[in-house]
This record gives structure tokens, sequence and C-alpha cells, in this order.
């Protein structure tokens, strides 16, 4: 059982509960284009995922039988329990390592991305983890811990994590010595100086008061969201590979051949000093903060809102049918997921050729609509044709309808 895939309404339906509560409480933590961004970002990882998390399940699979020193049982209630805390405590180390060091913060920087804070943002999940976050999690093989167990209480660490992205609920009291919570959570999503590289638990917070690396939130200290090398973007792939090529830039002009490799792997944010004398790169004042924003006229927000959610659809299914589908219709998904979100993205930023990559991107559909069964994507059937013909051309018409409200600007 899929228990990400069953969450996933139940993500959708808090986000509008919180959304209804942001308006009755007067306060305004969402914006459109930034929730659009960040739910991009979550459907472009779980779509990845499908083609990836093979890696991470094999190497796994392997050490656990070649490697493991107990043999635990499945059945076990302890052996869950022992699982769950241990899986916590290896998430620790990948989360505190993944601000810490370049090569793991380029992948973890994408969740830390948006300048707001709300339960969008738990959903703003890395496409790039897969290449080293399983290394963290091979102790739990060497354990015995069964596959099951650590695919389950991954499972359950990641839906835990979900609620503690929210302004709305305060301190809460004793609580917030043992486990992550709102609080300290938002702690951790701040750029202050205060704050910044703190609170790496995902369930447990004794991790963070163990081994140093706890901060309360201050009333004093206003939390500001973000990074501080902003992503200024709406694009997700861009959010994806922003600082892996600001690293391959850097590596490229460093001028001795072991600063080209080291900096992938040295302490996040160092530069060889050639490279930082001659490329300078400014920290922005906190008090001159200002979140990014692109105007764009509203009809064509609703546009592409209602455009991403037939990406959301996409996503939903992919995930529900990955186990009957060729690895070539999980391809063909994931291009035309990425190809998508990354023109509404552009759309979002209002970029000069927004418009023509739009009627692109729709009339794309057509290859799709031919390609896919072909693949196995989905059944040639006729239900699935006459699906998809109606929602391109409702979209035509759509956009054709708001296609005079693009605003041309310079790229």
């Amino acid at each position: 059982m899929n228990l990400i895939l069953f969450a996933v309404p139940f993500f959708l339906v808090l986000i509008a509960i919180e959304c209804l509560a942001d308006r009755w409480r007067g306060v305004s933590h969402y914006r459109l284009a930034d929730s659009i961004n960040s739910l991009s970002a979550g459907v472009l990882s779980t779509t990845t995922g499908l083609l990836t998390k093979g890696l991470g399940l094999v190497t796994y699979g392997f050490a656990l039988e070649h490697l493991a020193v107990f043999e635990l049982s499945a059945d076990s209630l302890w052996v869950w329990a022992l699982a769950f805390v241990l899986y916590d405590f290896c998430y620790y180390w990948l989360h505190r390592l993944g601000h810490e060091r370049n090569i793991l913060w380029a992948a973890h920087l994408v969740h830390h991305q948006s300048e707001e804070y709300n339960l969008s943002t738990a959903l703003r999940q890395t496409s790039t983890g897969f290449l080293l976050g399983w290394i963290f999690y091979l102790p739990m093989a060497v354990l015995g811990v069964p596959l099951l167990v650590f695919v389950g209480v991954a499972a359950m660490n990641l839906l835990y994590q979900f609620w503690v992205h929210t302004q709305h609920i305060p301190k809460l009291g004793w609580f917030e010595w043992f486990f992550v919570t709102p609080s300290n959570h938002r702690a951790h999503h701040a750029q202050n100086a205060l704050y910044m590289d703190r609170n790496y638990g995902g369930v447990f917070i004794l991790w963070d008061r163990l081994f140093g690396s706890f901060q309360e939130e201050d009333d004093n200290e206003p939390v500001v969201f973000g990074v501080t090398t902003p992503l200024a973007s709406w694009n997700p792939l861009w959010a994806n590979v922003q600082f892996y090529a600001q690293l391959w830039a850097d590596a490229r002009r460093a001028e001795r051949g072991w600063d080209k490799l080291r900096i992938w792997f040295m302490r996040t944010g160092w530069r060889p000093a050639d490279v930082a004398r001659k490329y300078p790169m400014d920290k922005p004042d906190l008090s001159r903060f200002r979140k990014f924003e692109v105007p764009l006229d509203g009809r064509v927000q609703r546009y592409v809102a209602l455009q991403f959610c037939g990406y959301v659809a996409l996503g939903s299914y992919l995930m529900g049918v990955e186990s009957q589908l060729p690895t070539a219709a999980l391809v063909l998904g994931w291009g035309a997921m990425a190809w998508g979100l990354f023109v509404l993205g552009m759309t979002l930023e209002n970029r000069a050729l927004a418009l023509r990559l739009e009627w692109l991107r729709l009339a794309s559909n057509l290859p799709l609509m031919g390609l896919a069964p072909l693949v196995g994507l989905w059944p040639a059937s006729l239900p699935a044709w006459i699906a998809l013909v109606a929602y391109s051309l409702l979209s035509v018409v759509a956009l054709y309808r708001c296609k005079d409200r693009f605003t041309r600007r310079a790229s």
C-alpha cells in the first residue's frame, strides 16, 4: 500500500483548511505562484521518484542480504518501534549534513527556497535527493531491519513532517522538548543568523538537543523564511539545479584542480579563494528583504492553477498504476510532467516566450496522445481519448480567452 498516495487528498484538504484559517485570522501565508511552485516541486519529485527509488531499495536490499548482523522480523511490533526511532536518527544526520555539505545542500535546498511557510511548503521536495540520500539509511540494513519495515517507517516519518509546516500552531509546551513541532520547525526554515542550520529532526527534536543543534523559536526574532541566496524563480526545474549550477560554475572557474574537486564536498557556502575574489557574492540584508514577486494578470493565474490541477491528476495516476507500467511509460510520463511544469513556471514568471511556450505545450498533447498507448502509459480506450481531447480543446479555448492578458517582458 502506498501511504503517500492515499494521503494526497488529505494533504490538499488540509491546505484548503489552512487557507480558510488564513482568511479567518486576517493573515496571508499563501501566494498562488509560490504555492504552485512548491507543489510543482513536489509533483516533480514524486514522479522522479517512480524512476529512481529502485536505487535506494536495491542497495538497501543488497546490504540487508549480505551485511545484516541480525535477522529481525517484520511481524514484531518492537522491530517497527525500533526502526521508527532508528530511521529518524539516520534522517537527522542526512538532514544535518544536507545543510553542512555543498553537494547535499544542492539537493536539499529545494525544500527551503519558498519565502512562505505553509502546508504547501511541506510538499516542496527535491528531485535529486536519491543520488546520495540512500547512503545514510544503510545502517538500518546492517542491523537487519526488513525492507517492508524500512519502507513503512520512511512513509510514516514523511507523513509526520507534513503538519509541522504551518504558522497557525503556537508552541506546544512539554511536547516541544521531545518532538518536532511547528514552532521549532519554523526556526529551521529561517534565514536569520540566529536560526541558521538548526533543528534537523524529522519526528524527534531530542537528537538536536543531544547533538547541540537545537534553537528555540524566539518571539523577539521573527522568522524570515527562505534562503540567503534566493531562487527568484517560479520554475521547479531551475529550483532543482540552481545550486548545482553554481557549484559547477565555481568549479570550472577555479584555477587549482584540487579546488575543482573538493568544492563539492566542502562545508556549505565554501568557495575557492580565487573564485570568491573574482566573482564575489553579496548576501542580502534581511532588513531590506523583499519576497520574490512577478506581476501577473489574475485571469492568467487562474488559468495556470487549473492547468496545474491536470498535472496533479497525472502525478496521482502515475503513483497509482506505477507497478503496472513499463519503464518507457514512466519515462514518458516524467517527460510530460517535467515539460509541462517547466512551461507553467515560465508562465508564472511572465517570461517573454511564455505565451508561445504555452501554445507549444498544448500542441504537444497531440503526440503524447499517440505515444502514450504505444508505450503502455494508458490504454487506447475511447473514454481516455475523449477525456484528453476534451481537456486539450478546453485548454485551447481558455488560453485564447486570456492570451491578451500576458504581459511581454524581457526574459
